[in-house]
């Protein structure tokens, strides 16, 4: 039971990474590999900051911004300087390992003994595990509530319309240009607030840490939509990503629970992310094999 609690946890905390991912991959329709380089730069961040005795709410915003400064260095290459998005992305996932290596000194760096958003007084006297629900829940709530009413405003419809098709949106007055920068300021923020979460709850940051975190987060919006419908409003896929993200970490909780090695774990995360962006075109022949059969 406690392991289960533990998915819950740390699925809903690494839901950050999927929202920030289904803002370039869905919706302006972008592979941006800033990605693994944002996460670690979130946790490098805020663990550098709280080892430093600045308060952990504090540094967790500060790693959230960090992330979005990291989203305009590529935006702007992209959009000024007109590299293809996956190069600056890569370009600047490049930069931030040694960024990160400035900002902690060496290759990792502890939070052994110090006080994070985790380990708060209020929260020592919760069962084990449930520090990390709450907070994940609270933080959640709060990103949702947010994304989902700014993309109801004038300026989140016309960033949808960017993602969508870029030609209308330049004919009805949109800059694209600023709609992307914005986009994957917007989406690197939150990826840097998830490094931070997940860096605080195991108590460490590592400048590798970012390795393979596009899969999971991917993981996380393809798993949730295979299993939800089409028709779906924004929130609610939204949700779906969370779902998502808590379907993922029990799975990976079964794999290692049957008894395959915790090395094996980016391998096991590949084959998931395959097997589900595989599943809605079986789904849709199945469909159809049946639909030619009652013909």
């Amino acid at each position: 039971m406690g392991i289960l609690i533990s998915a819950i946890g740390q699925g809903l905390i690494w839901a950050t990474l999927g929202f920030g991912l289904y803002l370039t991959f869905r919706i302006l329709d972008v592979a941006d590999m800033t990605v693994e380089g944002t996460f670690p730069l979130g946790a490098a961040t805020a663990v550098t900051l709280i080892s430093n005795g600045i308060s952990p709410i504090i540094a967790t915003l500060v790693a959230t911004f960090a992330g979005s400064l990291a989203g305009l260095v590529t935006g702007l290459l992209y959009t000024k300087g007109k590299i293809p998005i996956l190069l600056a992305g890569i370009l600047t996932m490049t930069a931030i390992y040694s960024v990160n290596l400035r900002i902690m000194g060496q290759a990792n760096r502890s939070l052994l003994g110090k006080t994070n958003l985790f380990s708060y007084d209020f929260l020592k006297s919760l069962p084990q595990n449930f520090p990390v629900i709450v907070v994940g829940i609270v933080i959640i709530i709060l990103i949702t509530i947010c994304l989902a009413q700014f993309l109801k405003t004038e300026l989140g419809q016309a960033f949808i319309v960017t993602g969508d098709n870029p030609k209308m949106a330049r004919s009805l007055g949109i800059n694209t240009d600023n709609m992307t920068i914005l986009g994957l300021m917007v989406a690197n923020g939150l990826i840097g607030l998830g490094g931070a979460l997940v860096a605080q709850n195991n108590g460490f940051a590592d400048v590798n840490m970012g390795v393979g975190t596009i899969v999971v987060a991917l993981a996380s919006i393809i798993i949730g939509e295979v299993i939800f419908t089409d028709t779906l409003t924004l929130p609610e896929r939204l949700i779906t990503i969370i779902v998502g993200s808590i379907f993922y970490r029990f799975v990976l909780v079964i794999v290692l629970y049957i008894g395959f090695n915790a090395d094996d774990l980016k391998l096991v995360s590949a084959i998931i992310l395959g097997l589900a962006l595989m599943l809605p075109r079986l789904r849709s022949k199945l469909r159809l094999n049946t639909f030619l059969k009652r013909g």
